[in-house]
């Protein structure tokens, strides 16, 4: 999996996150919906925007995530920017924001574009430089567990899991961001099987969570009344929703993987 789609998907379900990085407060994140755009006519597409939902006050965030050296990648940035705004001519202001893993990595050339960066409308965003992951917001702390290196990350991601279960009251939150945590290590570790990932930092009491159990008996009592397995599948769905992976929901139903992946469709 590429680092930058972990980071899209980050934004996509904890949208509070990108607020936090840009020092803005968290409940931001409740006035815009997060998206990618299609530039029309060219080959131009902006992965992450963040669109406000209502009114006119609200910025537009353009988000690039840069994890490799592309010495182009302004000129680019401003070129979408600027055909975005001119196909659509939004009444919002707008403001970008470039996420590197350090500063080693952000290699552009600022010449031709430098007053963006002067007026702080374009925005760069060092990981490494955040500080230590335990002072952190649990949001951020997240993001940087993208960055740690293997064995930095092992000792940070048992403190996260820790941190989740004791700061997030919200079941659904909690279950998200634990499945977050999991996608960040499988994407670190990626020749670690699932149980060794569950031994070594826990994950297995996600099936513990009251938030699990709650959508499991969903499940159940959905059995009793339809058929068992009719039942079942038409829990899928619901249980999809509430977070549970296409995984847990199989061993939950005692279900096959193609068959939670047939009834989700």
């Amino acid at each position: 999996m590429k680092t930058d789609i972990i980071f899209y998907r980050l934004f996509q379900e904890f949208p509070d996150i990108f607020f936090e990085l840009i020092g803005n407060p968290p409940e931001s994140a409740s006035l815009y919906q997060f998206s990618s755009v299609e530039i029309k006519q060219t080959a131009f597409r902006i992965d992450g925007v963040f669109l406000p939902t209502q009114g006119s006050e609200n910025p537009i965030y353009f988000v690039e995530v840069q994890f490799q050296a592309d010495g182009e990648i302004y000129s680019r940035l401003i070129a979408e920017i600027c055909l975005y705004l001119r196909q659509n001519q939004p009444l919002n202001d707008w403001g970008a924001v470039v996420l590197y893993p350090n500063r080693n990595v952000d290699t552009g050339n600022i010449k031709h574009y430098r007053e963006f960066f002067t007026s702080g409308r374009v925005r760069r965003i060092y990981l490494d430089e955040l500080g230590e992951a335990t002072s952190l917001p649990i949001g951020i702390a997240t993001a940087k567990l993208v960055i740690a290196t293997d064995d930095i990350a092992i000792a940070q991601a048992r403190e996260l899991i820790d941190r989740t279960k004791s700061e997030i009251s919200s079941p659904p939150k909690q279950q998200q961001l634990l499945q977050f945590i999991e996608t960040i290590l499988a994407y670190k570790f990626p020749t670690m099987t699932r149980e060794e990932m569950e031994q070594m930092f826990g994950l297995s009491e996600l099936k513990q969570t009251r938030f699990y159990q709650e959508a499991f008996q969903e499940g159940v009592e959905e059995g009793r009344v339809q058929g068992v397995e009719e039942g079942k599948l038409k829990a899928v769905p619901a249980m999809l929703a509430a977070g549970l992976t296409v995984e847990q929901i199989a061993q939950a139903l005692d279900l096959s993987v193609e068959e939670v992946r047939q009834a989700a469709q």
